[in-house]
């Protein structure tokens, strides 16, 4: 079908539920631009802009036989934009007392003596972290840096091509380095000393 433009979005949400991935298209192409604004006017992050809407797009797609839209699609993709960047702050002011608490640590002279607590909690976030990616790029992922195998390898046992493993594990590492990347930059900081 060649007229998803001029389909209204409740027969593009009804397309979607059915899995058709060019009515996904066409719902992006109508509401990205407008809500990567809304994104930004609210956070004043561009990354942060960024990560949110995709967020908000793959968590449609991904939940499109769950999600009910009782409303209008627009209203629920801004709702759902609004709802990422408070859970995107949330997460943010719980890492930054994290690591406000770490730098008094340090900067008081101390020795972090419960370095294994603090081990152990570190690799708590990571997991966390790893837990929220996309479950295939979760698997791609844990594939090549937990059981270390190769790209080629991986595409093999997933039956993907080496070009697509290769993007998973970009965007992972994109990923973990936006949430992780203050906190892993302090542990380094504090492990050379």
């Amino acid at each position: 079908m060649s007229d998803y433009p001029i389909l209204s979005d409740p027969e593009l949400f009804m397309l979607l539920k059915d899995g058709d991935s060019a009515a996904f298209s066409e719902i992006y192409q109508r509401y990205v631009h407008a809500l990567l604004s809304h994104a930004y006017n609210k956070t004043r992050d561009r990354e942060m802009a960024k990560d949110v809407v995709q967020e908000t797009f793959t968590n449609l797609w991904a939940r499109k036989d769950a999600i009910e839209i009782n409303r209008n699609l627009s209203g629920f993709l801004y709702t759902s934009v609004r709802n990422s960047i408070l859970n995107q702050i949330a997460h943010l002011n719980v890492k930054e007392k994290y690591i406000t608490s770490m730098l008094r640590c340090y900067e008081d002279g101390h020795v972090i003596t419960d370095h294994l607590v603090r081990e152990k909690q570190f690799a708590q976030l990571i997991e966390k972290e790893i837990a929220g990616l996309t479950p295939k790029m979760r698997t791609v992922f844990t594939l090549s840096r937990k059981e270390h195998l190769s790209h080629r390898e991986i595409a093999e046992k997933l039956h993907l091509s080496e070009q697509t493993v290769s993007k998973h594990i970009t965007n992972a590492l994109h990923t973990l380095r936006l949430k992780l990347g203050a906190l892993l930059y302090l542990i380094l900081i504090i492990i050379q000393k």
